[in-house]
Order: structure tokens, then C-alpha cells, then sequence
């Protein structure tokens, strides 16, 4: 009976029922609650529906029952990663790893998290064990692929991904993966056949939408030189982007002095200062101004969620206020017409993240909402004052050159491990 219902959990997990799964499993644990095998699924099929706290607590359970098993040691990383433990993750796929350290599955995924860990040797190293091991593994092959391209290694890495697309040449991860890969390499028309066979496959693979997103808005010229910036940043550690982003502004600073202390370098230097501030203020709304634009394609629009479309328009409605203070003010020559100026100006920034992810859940549309109510009433206090430097938009001022730094901090956290 058992095997019968057992047979009937794997195909459910297979059409993607966890629900259905999880009760069945349930069912056959009130009958037998210390059968390490039933815990396994029921941890898999909590994972697969986001209950991580469920599947820690169930699999915490199987390991106290069978502490030499590595298959439930494997389980436990792949819940640590989705809840972004990348240290207890990788505590536990290399314990899985000395417990069986013949198992492609367990070297592929400590190679994968190694990648994400920005660690791409040793991304590489572990997935070539991985492929020692099991040449057709397929996430073996897609890691090895994509620490080659870190690696500026691009000809075998897509010789690899290729590879990988023969064993399996419907996989829709392989080819979102392929199309990543693509694109970071500037190639977004090739990159857009492969996210539509990956989304053919599987139509809600986030993954794969977000590629078919950038390689829509890569056909914007403009966009796709920021999204090579954007490639090369994110392959920097967090020490590296540091070193870049207070270098550049440090750059910045030290022109500024120069143009102050030189009137002969002024005309000069002003230029090239007004030109690097701009694009570093650009790399900040890019993205929603591009989700702007990619509203009126017709395939873009239907991948945007209802967060990207609101950024959007909120950075297009402070684009906006912008403009209608530039022209207010050079048609009535009033100083409170430049607090729109700035106030639509500034509010472009903390809009375009409000919906970023953060550690810290929120913090970004709690910043951007405290700036948008700062500004207001720095605006109206202009307007009823005359007074255009006030306490709240001197406050106003500073949290825009705040945010900036913050906005850095957390972004650098989340992208690093």
C-alpha cells in the first residue's frame, strides 16, 4: 500500500503538486513517523512551496534519525540557500560530500553556490569533479559554463552550455542560462531565442522572464551599455565595487577642486564633471525608465509585475515634476520653482529602488515614502516662505545624498554572499 501511494508522491512532485504530495506524505508519517525516507519527501515538497521554516524543522528531524545520511544533508543546503544561509549552506552540501563523495548532484551544487559566492575558480573546480563524475549532469555543465564566462573563457563556455542543451535540449534552466550568458556578452537577439525556448517550456520560470526583460530593453542602445556596466559590476566581490564606486566619487571631488582652484582647466573639467555625474545618477533609473518603455511592447508589458510597472511610474511622474519646475522657473524667474526642480530630480532615485530586495525587508520603499514627505513639505514651506534653503529641504538634501550610500550598502549586501 505504501509503495503504491509512495509512487503516487513522486509523480505528483513531478507535475509540480507539492499540496497534494505533502498530504499523502502526512498521511503515511501518522503511521510511521520515523521513516527518514517520508521525512526526506515531506522536507522537498515544503521546500518547493516556499515553507522553509517547515521543511528546516522536518529535515532537522531526519538527520537526528539518520546522521549519516547525505541526501538529507543536501536537502537541508538547498533550503539554506533559498533562505540566502549561504555559510550553513555550504556547512552542509560538504558535509553531504564527505558522507558520499561520489554523488555528481552534491559537488554540482556546492559548485553552484560557490558561483553565486562570486567564487569562480572554485565554481569551476567543483564542477569539473561534478562532470568527473556524471558528464551529462546537467547543473554541472550550467555551472561549469557560467564560471567559464565569468572567467572571460566565453568560446568554452558556450561550448559547454551546448553541450549541456544536447543532453537535454529542452531544459528550460539551460536555456535562461544560455541566454544570461548571451547577453553578458552583448549578444540580445540570440539571448531572446533562448529565453522564449526556456519560457516555452516552462512559461513561469522567473529566471528566464527576467532575461527576456533585459534582452528587450538591450534593443534600447543606451540600455544595453548599461547593462554591460551593470554585468561588470556584478561580477566584482564586494570589496571591488567598493573600491570602484568610492574611487569614482573621490574622482568627482577631485575635479571639482580642481575646476574651483583653475579658472584656465574650468571650461574644461566642468564638462567632463556635469557628464560623470549624470551617468552615475543614470545607473540608478536606467532599469525603470527601461520598464517604462518596455510598457508599450507588447510581450515586455505582460513580463512586467505590478512593483516594476509602479517604479516605472513613479520615476516618470518625478521625471515629470522635473521638467514642469525647469519651465516654471525660466518662465517666472522664482527661486521656489527650483524646489520642484530638485524635489522631482532627487525623487527619481529613491522611486527607481522602492521595490528592490533587501535583507532588510521594505527599507527602500520606507526611504524612498519618509524622502517623498520630506520634499513635499519642503516644497510647500518654500512656496509659503519664499525661502528656498529650509531645515526640511536641507534634510531633504542630505537624505538624497544619503540614500546613495545606503542604497550601495544594501545592494552590495544582497548581491553578496
Amino acid at each position: 500500500m505504501s509503495d503504491n501511494l509512495l509512487l503516487k508522491v513522486e509523480i505528483l512532485i513531478q507535475q509540480n503538486k507539492f499540496a497534494e504530495a505533502e498530504k499523502i506524505l502526512k498521511n503515511l508519517l501518522s503511521e510511521d513517523s520515523n521513516n527518514v525516507h517520508f521525512l526526506a519527501l515531506l522536507a522537498e515538497v515544503n521546500l518547493q512551496q516556499d515553507k522553509f521554516d517547515s521543511a528546516t524543522s522536518i529535515i532537522n528531524n531526519a538527520i537526528s534519525l539518520a546522521p549519516d545520511h547525505p541526501h538529507l544533508f543536501y536537502i537541508k543546503a538547498r533550503i539554506a540557500i533559498q533562505q540566502d544561509d549561504y555559510d550553513n549552506a555550504e556547512e552542509n552540501i560538504k558535509q553531504s560530500i564527505e558522507l558520499d563523495p561520489f554523488d555528481a548532484d552534491y559537488f554540482a551544487l556546492l559548485a553552484n553556490l560557490k558561483l553565486s559566492r562570486k567564487q569562480y575558480d572554485e565554481a569551476l573546480d567543483f564542477a569539473n569533479k561534478a562532470l568527473e563524475i556524471d558528464a551529462e549532469n546537467i547543473l554541472g555543465l550550467n555551472t561549469r559554463s557560467s564560471a567559464l564566462l565569468k572567467l572571460d573563457k566565453a568560446e568554452e563556455s558556450f561550448e559547454t552550455i551546448e553541450g549541456a542543451l544536447r543532453e537535454d535540449p529542452n531544459n528550460a534552466y539551460t536555456h535562461a542560462n544560455y541566454g544570461w550568458g548571451l547577453l553578458e556578452k552583448g549578444n540580445h537577439k540570440k539571448a531572446l531565442v533562448h529565453f522564449k525556448e526556456s519560457l516555452k517550456n516552462d512559461p513561469n520560470f522567473h529566471y528566464a522572464q527576467a532575461g527576456m526583460m533585459e534582452a528587450l530593453k538591450a534593443s534600447n542602445p543606451i540600455y544595453k551599455l548599461f547593462l554591460q556596466y551593470s554585468f561588470w559590476m556584478s561580477n566584482m566581490t564586494a570589496k571591488y565595487q567598493w573600491v570602484f564606486i568610492i574611487g569614482f566619487y573621490a574622482g568627482i571631488r577631485v575635479l571639482r577642486a580642481l575646476a574651483n582652484n583653475n579658472e584656465t582647466l574650468q571650461p574644461y573639467l566642468t564638462p567632463i564633471i556635469i557628464a560623470l555625474s549624470l551617468v552615475a545618477f543614470s545607473t540608478w533609473i536606467m532599469n525603470p525608465i527601461g520598464n517604462l518603455f518596455l510598457r508599450f511592447n507588447t510581450y515586455g508589458n505582460l513580463l512586467l509585475d505590478k512593483n516594476e510597472k509602479a517604479s516605472s511610474n513613479f520615476v516618470a511622474a518625478s521625471a515629470g515634476i522635473f521638467l514642469v519646475g525647469v519651465l516654471l522657473y525660466f518662465l517666472f524667474k522664482e527661486d521656489k520653482f527650483l524646489s520642484l526642480t530638485f524635489f522631482g530630480f532627487a525623487m527619481m532615485l529613491p522611486f527607481s529602488l522602492m521595490f528592490s530586495p533587501s535583507k532588510y525587508k521594505n527599507a527602500f520603499l520606507i526611504y524612498a515614502i519618509i524622502m517623498a514627505i520630506l520634499g513635499t513639505l519642503a516644497i510647500a514651506v518654500a512656496f509659503l516662505t519664499g525661502v528656498l534653503f529650509n531645515l526640511l529641504s536641507v534634510i531633504f538634501a542630505v537624505g538624497f545624498i544619503g540614500f546613495q550610500w545606503i542604497a550601495n550598502f544594501l545592494m552590495i549586501k544582497e548581491n553578496n554572499k
